[in-house]
């Protein structure tokens, strides 16, 4: 348990922020099963899947480097 005032507020401050990026990990890595469970070959649901995975990295989610290969696995079942 922290004593110093500043201390208390960071961990407020840290429970919130988590509560909110689980929202997030949360909604990207269904999504993303969604679309490889189905392996759709619809382009609208690529789309989706480019900006869900965007958004995950705009937020610090996962890294750019994970992204791509996403965006890239994503694309070549839509090619087969």
């Amino acid at each position: 348990m922290p004593i110093i005032k500043s201390a208390k507020k960071k961990q407020r401050k840290d429970i919130k922020k988590t509560k909110i990026n689980q929202k997030y990990i949360k909604s990207y890595k269904s999504s993303l099963k969604k679309f490889f469970k189905k392996r759709s070959t619809n382009k609208e649901q690529l789309k989706k899947i480019y900006s869900v995975i965007d958004k995950a990295v705009k937020k610090n989610i996962i890294h750019k480097n994970k992204a791509s290969r996403l965006k890239s696995r994503a694309a070549k079942l839509i090619k087969k």
